[in-house]
Order: C-alpha cells, then sequence, then structure tokens
C-alpha cells in the first residue's frame, strides 16, 4: 500500500493530481445521489466524493458506516462554491473517488468519535483504543511526541548524555510505597522497580558522566488523583560541579524552547525567584499561583494585644493570625460564609472570622473587640475596599497557609481572577532542610535525605529547625513541574543527615550501601532535576488531568478497565516465584436484628 500523504495535508497546490489516502470513516453523508465522507487520519480530515457516474465505488460506498478502514484513489478538486469549509485546514478541496477498498468494518460504536461527546472515564478507558482516535487526544499525543523530541534536541546541544538507569533495582524504602517485583532465581527477594533514578543519576556524576539526563519511567504505589499515575515519565538530569544558578538555567533554557515549539509562546527568563517562606506567607502554598493577586498577610504582630480571645488565645500559643480579602466578598450570604468556613475546615482549621468592608466601615459580629486602629491597619495592610470581604484563620502556622493558600485558590476560580493565558513561571528556593513528623516524633527530609545543605555550621538537633537546604521548585500557574537539589557529595555531612533522620549506620549501609561507598571514591560536587514530563504535557494541552497525556492510564481505583490489569495469575507463575498469595478474609456480616 502506498499512500500520497496524510488526509490533513492536502491543499490546493495538489489539485488535479491522483492521490491514494488511507483512514478511517469519520462521518458519512448522502445528498441527493452523491456520497460524502469525512477520511480521517492522525493528521485531519479530508473529504472525499463518491459520484452516483462510478457504480462500483458509489454501490459499495453506500455500505460503508462509522469507523470502517478505507483505502481510496482519485483526483483532488477545488470544492464547489459555497461548499468551502473555513473551519477545515482542508476545507477548499475534497478527493472524488474512483477506486475504493475496504480494509476493515466496524461495528456499531459504544461512543461516538468526538471531541464534543460527553462519555463516562470508565468506558473511555475500556475502549482506549478508540478514545485515542479522537482529533483532540490525536494532538495531545503528537504534541507530547514533539515536546519529547525537543527536550532530547535541547539537552543533546548542551553536551548532555543520555543514559538508562535500571528498572529492577533494591527497595528503599523512603517516601511512596515501592512496587515490589518477586525475583525467580532468588526466591524469598525482590526487586523494586524506581521511585526515580535519583541514586544511580548521583553514581553516574561519581563515574565522571559529568551531565545526564533520560526520560525515565517512575513507578510509585500511591493513591491517584488528577495529578497522580502508578507510572509515569519525568525529564531526569544531574550535573557535576555546578550550583543552584547552573540548574536553574539550563532547565529555564529547556522550558524557553519547549513553549516556543508546542504552543509559540515566548517566556520570559530568567524566572522570578520566590523563597519557601515568603511563597507559603503571601500565597499559602509552596507552589504559588501569581496570576492573580489576593496575597495573605500576617496580623500576628498587630493583633497580638487583640481584645478577640480567639485571636488572643492562639497568639498567646505560639500559633499565628493571617488574613486576606476577596474582591467584593461583602455580598456573600451568610450561608455562602458558612460554606467557606466549612472548606477551610477541611484543612484543619477550627473557623473562620470575617469583616464585611463598606462605606460605613467593617461590618461583622466581630468588629466590636477590635480597636479603630486594629481594623484600619487590616484594611491597609490587605488593601481591602469598599465591597470586600476580609475572612481571618488562627491556628498553628501549617492549618492557617494550607486553608487560606486553598481558599484563595478556590476564590481566585471561582471568582475569574486567574488570567487563563499567562504562563507565570517561578522557582521555590531556600526550602527548609528537615520537617517535624509529629506522630514518630522526629525530623524528615523535607525532599529526599541526599539533599545538600546551605553552606554554614555543621547540622545538628538545635539548628534543624532554621536549616535550609540547596532545594529548588520549578512552579508554573500554580503547579509544581519539578524540583531538585544540589547533592551532598561529602560522606560526613551525609552522616551528619542520617544522624539527624535517625537512620542508623547498620540501616543506612543496608539502604543506601553503594551510594555511600561511591561517595567515599572522589565523588565530585553534583546536582540536578526531575521534571514531570506528563504534568508538563497536560499544561500545554490545556488539559486538568494527565490521564488526558497518557496513552494507557489506570484509573482513581488503580486499574486498567482496557486489559483488566491488575489481574490474578497462575497457581504454576506464583510456584516458579515461590510466592503464595493469601486471600485477606472479609469481615463476617452483621446479624440481622430480626435474628438477632
Amino acid at each position: 500500500m502506498k499512500r500520497s500523504g496524510y488526509c490533513g495535508d492536502f491543499r490546493e497546490a495538489s489539485i488535479g493530481k491522483e492521490l491514494s489516502v488511507f483512514g478511517w470513516v469519520h462521518s458519512r453523508r448522502d445528498h441527493g445521489g452523491v456520497i460524502f465522507i469525512d477520511l480521517r487520519d492522525r493528521s485531519g480530515i479530508l473529504q472525499i466524493v463518491f459520484q452516483p457516474e462510478n457504480k462500483e465505488t458509489f454501490c459499495a460506498a453506500e455500505h460503508i458506516r462509522s469507523e470502517y478502514v478505507l483505502s481510496v484513489t482519485g483526483v483532488l478538486r477545488q470544492r464547489p462554491e459555497g461548499t468551502i469549509n473555513p473551519n477545515m485546514p482542508t476545507g477548499k478541496v475534497e478527493l472524488v473517488v474512483s477506486k475504493l477498498e475496504i480494509l476493515n468494518a466496524s461495528p456499531a460504536l459504544p461512543f461516538e468519535i468526538s471531541d464534543y461527546v460527553e462519555t463516562s472515564e470508565e468506558l473511555r478507558l475500556k475502549y482506549r483504543y478508540l478514545d485515542l482516535r479522537r482529533p483532540a487526544f490525536q494532538k495531545n499525543f503528537i504534541m507530547r511526541h514533539n515536546v519529547s523530541k525537543e527536550i532530547r534536541n535541547y539537552l543533546n546541544d548542551e553536551g548532555f548524555l543520555e543514559i538508562e538507569t535500571p528498572f529492577l533495582g533494591k527497595s528503599t524504602p523512603e517516601g511512596a510505597r515501592d512496587f515490589l517485583v518477586p525475583a525467580r532465581l532468588h526466591h524469598g527477594s525482590f526487586y523494586a522497580l524506581p521511585q526515580s533514578p535519583q541514586i544511580f543519576k548521583q553514581i553516574l556524576m561519581v563515574a565522571g558522566f559529568d551531565k545526564y539526563y533520560q526520560i525515565a519511567r517512575c513507578f510509585r504505589d500511591e493513591d491517584l488523583r488528577a495529578d497522580r499515575q502508578l507510572e509515569f515519565t519525568q525529564v531526569d538530569l544531574e550535573m557535576s560541579f555546578v550550583e543552584e544558578e547552573d540548574v536553574m538555567g539550563v532547565i529555564e533554557g529547556l522550558l524557553k524552547r519547549v513553549f516556543k515549539t508546542a504552543v509559540n509562546a515566548d517566556i520570559k527568563t530568567p524566572f522570578e525567584r520566590m523563597s519557601y517562606a515568603d511563597a507559603m506567607l503571601r500565597f499559602g502554598s509552596d507552589k504559588p499561583d501569581t496570576r492573580f493577586e489576593m496575597e495573605i498577610k500576617d496580623f500576628s504582630a498587630e493583633l497580638k494585644n487583640s481584645g478577640f480571645s480567639v485571636f488572643a488565645n492562639v497568639l498567646a500559643k505560639g500559633g499565628i493570625v493571617r488574613g486576606l480579602s476577596i474582591p467584593k466578598g461583602a455580598s456573600f450570604s451568610r450561608s455562602e460564609i458558612d460554606a467557606l468556613t466549612k472548606f477551610v475546615g477541611e484543612y484543619g482549621a477550627r473557623g473562620l472570622a470575617w469583616m464585611k468592608i463598606t462605606d460605613a466601615g467593617a461590618e461583622s459580629n466581630i468588629v466590636k473587640y477590635f480597636k479603630e486602629e486594629e481594623i484600619q491597619t487590616i484594611i491597609s495592610k490587605l488593601g481591602a475596599k469598599s465591597g470586600d470581604l476580609v475572612v481571618f484563620l488562627a491556628d498553628e502556622e501549617k492549618v492557617v497557609a494550607q486553608g487560606l493558600g486553598a481558599l484563595r485558590l478556590k476564590m481566585g476560580k471561582e471568582l475569574g481572577l486567574i488570567d487563563k493565558n499567562k504562563f507565570n513561571f517561578l522557582w521555590v528556593v531556600d526550602f527548609p532542610m528537615f520537617e517535624w513528623d509529629k506522630e514518630e516524633r522526629r525530623w524528615q527530609a523535607l525532599h529526599h535525605p541526599f539533599t545538600s545543605p546551605k553552606d554554614g555550621e555543621a547540622l545538628t538537633q538545635d539548628n534543624a529547625k532554621n536549616a535550609k537546604a540547596k532545594a529548588y521548585d520549578v512552579v508554573l500557574n500554580g503547579v509544581e513541574l519539578g524540583g531538585g537539589s544540589i547533592r551532598i557529595h561529602r560522606s560526613e555531612v551525609q552522616k551528619q543527615v542520617f544522624d539527624l533522620l535517625n537512620i542508623t549506620d547498620d540501616a543506612a549501609k543496608e539502604k543506601f550501601g553503594f551510594l555511600l561507598d561511591a561517595l567515599t571514591y572522589g565523588a565530585p560536587p553534583h546536582g540536578g532535576v526531575a521534571l514531570g514530563f506528563d504534568r508538563l504535557c497536560a499544561l500545554l494541552a490545556g488539559e486538568e488531568s494527565i490521564r488526558e497525556v497518557i496513552a494507557f492510564p489506570k484509573t482513581q481505583k488503580a486499574v486498567d478497565p482496557m486489559s483488566n490489569a491488575p489481574a490474578a495469575v497462575s497457581e504454576k507463575q506464583l510456584k516458579e516465584l515461590g510466592v503464595r498469595v493469601v486471600v485477606k478474609q472479609q469481615p463476617a456480616a452483621a446479624p440481622d436484628k430480626k435474628e438477632a
């Protein structure tokens, strides 16, 4: 079979030529004895025409239905006056068919192949091979391919080497759960699928490869949501003899090139740098959306002597008071404000204090507890105007930041404050090195235990709370595209970190022994970053969920309705692996009340 080109590629320059094309029947129309078919392939749609003068092809065309696969040959002509479709790239031409071959038929479809038909996700994923025929989806994956190609071109031009790392490695249970693979040749032992190539890429730096990258498949056994999948792809890179600005500069150049290629957007570099502390204070998030204002302000100092006992008690216990101003929120009803209170309660907040700003001043049932100068300070600091609603949270810092940060985003979306045509990039830097785990009563690494601390004194229990990391996250429009850090390359510093994390020498050797050994053999200073490739493609395609840019994703229940994975395997396979399945017993049903 030899085709002259793709359906969507033909224009007026090919008029008069005999062409052969292949594709799927997108739609069929019978207009007064002339049959029109929109033939579709991954490039687009071409209108083909069957005329009654050619009896053989016309009779065959009468039996054609949606999603039949055709091979057609004919002459391309200008569409008659009045039939031109300006909304189609091929809308000025059509192919008059002289030869037709039906390559395959199709039964009635479970849903229409259209970008405008609403279908349940479960059904779409069960028939994913049909879902992927949608023109918009095919554009997504063509774009994904082009982005992948541009990333490789850019990094190759920058002197990086593409090197693959293993899928079958050792389990290092830090972070998400590992996917385990039983080893047939070593019964009782397991490989783990990589959550990232982190340790191996550091080994490559010790090996002297200087600049490494990989568009890497990664695996995490975690609960799913719109931006999570059990298996995902990341753009992974590592560099030797670098500091933070070197790594960030490479990523800025890469993203600038990718956005120009994919959506013809000119991205301004360098990106803004924002400290973690500043991001959490002003936006309540370490991935702030800066496309709109409505910034959070801290009033802990101004209200430390407040007559409002709720605030005073929280501040006396070491908590904080912060607030934000919701534009035109004074029009909210009491039930709407109660709904906001319920919303922040999902983040641990125990209440939401509020004031409506009017021409006459502030109004609410708590205004009487504040001095006039305190109210004016609040209005001035927030830049609140008449008609706005000022809301406050008083609690421990994490609860306040998360609650107000989530409320800010909710209001920004609902009030139409977000400019969806903007691409606001920034780097969040100066992350804390550690975070305190209340349940386990110990420090945990905020990123991972191989992140280098900022230069300065040795790490101890006394200064762990204030220690900063050489870590950086790149954020776009409130979405974390990726993150990285300068790594620890000296054994004594790595031991200090492990000591703070309560990882003993024996435990460290068991989990990370080969990396720790490698660091003793002349490891260079090095650092890197990993970008979420699926997330990047979803943003470029304007999709809410990364499932729309992954060819065969899992559902939120972690199953594939098309292939029915996961599934049971035979006893023979289990025996070869030395594995026995223990079926979890279901709890006995409660006795019927009448029987009891």
